[in-house]
């Protein structure tokens, strides 16, 4: 088979509406938004679990309560973010998702209801562990795996798409048609790395959670110091085990002398030293979030180059340029999505820094942020509709 020819005819004959390269910054940034929530909500989960068995521990108690807040809402966010990485990719490498889909698509299936399963798990597990069941350890757990497992499966997926040159022999192992749809391939480094990294996420976000709930009369220094030294002795063992994994992928992958793996394991580097420091988690954070970008634009110049070498032109897809959409796209995402985004974010902090109830109706900027998403979310809905009604008419008339 000839890859190359099958990859440019495997493209969308429309081309695509704006220059490619603003889809592959636009993936970058999306997964890694939607990966460090994974590892949050991963993170948070197994500690979640572990702090369950400590039963006689006051500090263990309190903060595996708030671990399993933090879970559910990041598996919340996780799927919410995790849609939009996946068009961007299907958008300009074609051909890499639906062979991907075609080769595992047992695997797809059973993905969704196995995220559906775990979601469900999550809920309950919540719940028994509220009414400190003993079965919570258990229901925890079996989400856990199955979340797990769902990451698993959306590294396979990964690693299917940018394994052009084995496509065939996936297919037709020997010159047998396998139609199956059981095809299931994994890159360990690279799956250990990513699984490693829940551990300076979490460690990092304790940090900042200590100094966020320091200013607060209702959480003792000694329960927050704890917190504080756990998320600490997370980030060290964790960002030294996510260093040592991503230069062994890194060198599998031939990329281990790259400007830019170089930079992500000099990030890495400083912030370990930020973390152990820890005189400002939330700058630590910062860089955390800078780490997560880096390795995310990592794994995109491992796929460029890969489909470059077996002639897929990125850069040269056809390309019919649609200003509307892409004017819209970009007051959904700039005007809309940032208000919402910042209404969250200010009634969280606010929330968080209230003992007490928090009456948002009777806050200034919350009330404002509220009201401006509001107002800002109903125009979309009458311009997003109006707007394809126009279109609609406009070629069926």
């Amino acid at each position: 088979m000839d890859v190359s020819l099958f990859i440019n005819i495997m493209r969308d004959p429309a081309g695509v509406p704006f220059y490619p390269v603003v889809f592959q910054g636009l993936y970058i940034l999306t997964w890694a938004l939607h990966a460090a929530f994974v590892f949050l909500a991963i993170g948070s989960m197994g500690l979640s679990i572990y702090g369950g068995l400590q039963k006689e521990s006051t500090h263990w108690k309190k903060l595996t309560k708030h671990l399993l807040m933090v879970g559910k809402i990041s598996v919340s966010i996780l799927i919410v973010l995790g849609v939009a990485p996946l068009l961007f990719s299907q958008t300009i490498y074609d051909a890499g998702w639906y062979v991907t889909n075609a080769l595992s698509g047992a695997w797809v299936f059973i993905f969704i209801y196995a995220l559906v399963f775990a979601y469900m798990m999550y809920y309950w597990y919540q719940a028994a562990a509220k009414k400190e069941s003993s079965s919570s350890t258990l229901i925890g757990t079996i989400s856990f795996i199955v979340l797990v497992f769902c990451g698993v499966l959306m590294h396979n997926f990964a690693v299917g798409s940018i394994s052009p040159e084995k496509w065939m022999d996936w297919y037709a192992p020997n010159g047998v048609v396998d139609n199956s749809g059981w095809n299931f391939h994994v890159e360990n480094a690279r799956l250990l790395f990513m699984g490693v990294m829940t551990l300076p996420m979490l460690g990092i976000f304790m940090q900042a959670y200590s100094k966020f709930l320091s200013t607060r009369k209702d959480f003792t220094i000694e329960y927050l110091d704890f917190v504080a030294n756990l998320g600490t002795k997370l980030s060290l063992v964790g960002t030294l085990l996510s260093m040592l994994l991503f230069a062994v992928w890194m060198n599998e992958a031939g990329k281990l002398t790259h400007p830019l793996a170089l930079l992500s394991i000099g990030a890495m580097a400083y912030m370990l030293w930020m973390s152990q420091k820890n005189t400002n988690a939330y700058l630590s954070m910062s860089m955390l979030v800078v780490v997560v970008l880096l390795v995310s634009g990592v794994r995109e110049l491992i796929r460029f180059n890969i489909m470059q070498n077996v002639g897929y032109d990125l850069y040269g897809y056809p390309t019919h340029i649609d200003w509307e959409s892409t004017i819209l796209f970009i007051l959904t995402f700039g005007v809309l999505g940032l208000t919402g985004f910042a209404f969250i974010i200010a009634m969280a902090w606010k929330v968080g820094k209230t003992e007490g109830v928090f009456d948002g109706q009777k806050d200034p900027l919350v009330s404002k942020l509220a009201s401006a998403s509001l107002y800002l979310f109903s125009a979309w809905i009458v311009v997003f509709f109006g707007y394809g009604m126009i279109i609609l008419f406009k070629n069926s008339l």
